[in-house]
């Protein structure tokens, strides 16, 4: 892909690994969100891909905003103004394009994920982590706010208490307490952390890919919709869900006692 992102892909699975471990694999003050936009339109072009798995190169998953960047936005000369529609036209696009990108995301989080690394992780929809892994919204020790959408992403995975702890002490926890309070669904040994991202990948990979991006887009939905307006967008899907050849082939491959073949 370029400097900070690799792309490789095995099967129905693309692995996303973030590529600058002396930098500890930042976000910010490099081609980061340009080269992940890039990556997600290449995954969304391609109807083979069922699931993603993001991570970074050890050490770190992402140590968040580059501090050099923050000392360069701190300098007198720069307008209020500049910074704002810098975050917007960067990396404000990140969270917007990874939270609704159709295909499952993983999150393997094989280090410490601090400031917008941890809102990274949290704008996939599933993460898990090395035993090796700390976690921390740590915006407000560096005097500024989570401008990358953490106040929004953070809460909805942990809950608004344990979010309002972790984004106003700036502690750092590690995997233990991560999984304690739902931020990961499990927590690995760090050398089998990408074998297991890999194996519920591929678990993921297994279904139907169509009906699959159709339940992504629903839970995403469901975090800021009505009832009444969810059930009847759930109606609409099922009805196109139940005219899909990957339906049809579920149904018989159950009566036939097969596995299915689901075609991308």
């Amino acid at each position: 892909m370029g400097d900070f992102l690799s792309y490789t892909q095995a099967g129905h699975v693309v692995t996303l690994t973030m590529n600058q471990p002396e930098r500890r694999n930042p976000l910010t003050g490099n081609t980061a969100v340009e080269e992940f936009l890039a990556a997600i339109g290449r995954i969304e072009a391609d109807p083979g891909v069922r699931a993603v798995i993001l991570t970074g190169a050890d050490p770190a998953f992402s140590a968040g905003g580059d501090i050099r960047t923050m000392q360069q936005q701190a300098d007198p000369s720069v307008e209020p103004a500049r910074i704002r529609n810098d975050y917007r036209r960067g990396i404000q696009k990140l969270p917007l394009a990874l939270f609704n990108l159709e295909v499952p995301v993983i999150a393997a989080v094989n280090g410490p994920a601090i400031g917008a690394g941890l809102d990274l992780a949290c704008m996939c929809d599933l993460r898990i982590a090395s035993q090796q892994a700390k976690f921390a919204e740590s915006f407000v020790r560096l005097g500024i706010i989570p401008g990358d959408g953490g106040a929004w992403l953070l809460p909805r995975v942990i809950g608004m208490a344990r979010a309002a702890e972790l984004a106003f002490t700036a502690d750092v926890i590690d995997a233990d307490r991560a999984l304690e309070w739902g931020l990961v669904s499990r927590v690995v040994a760090h050398a089998s952390l990408m074998d297991e991202a890999r194996a519920l990948a591929e678990r993921i990979a297994v279904h139907p890919p169509q009906t699959m991006r159709m339940t992504k887009k629903l839970m995403r939905e469901a975090l800021h919709t009505r009832l009444d307006t969810l059930l009847e967008m759930s109606a609409a899907y099922q009805a196109l869900a139940h005219k899909t050849p990957e339906h049809a082939e579920a149904v018989s491959a159950f009566l036939e006692k097969r596995a299915p073949n689901f075609r991308s």
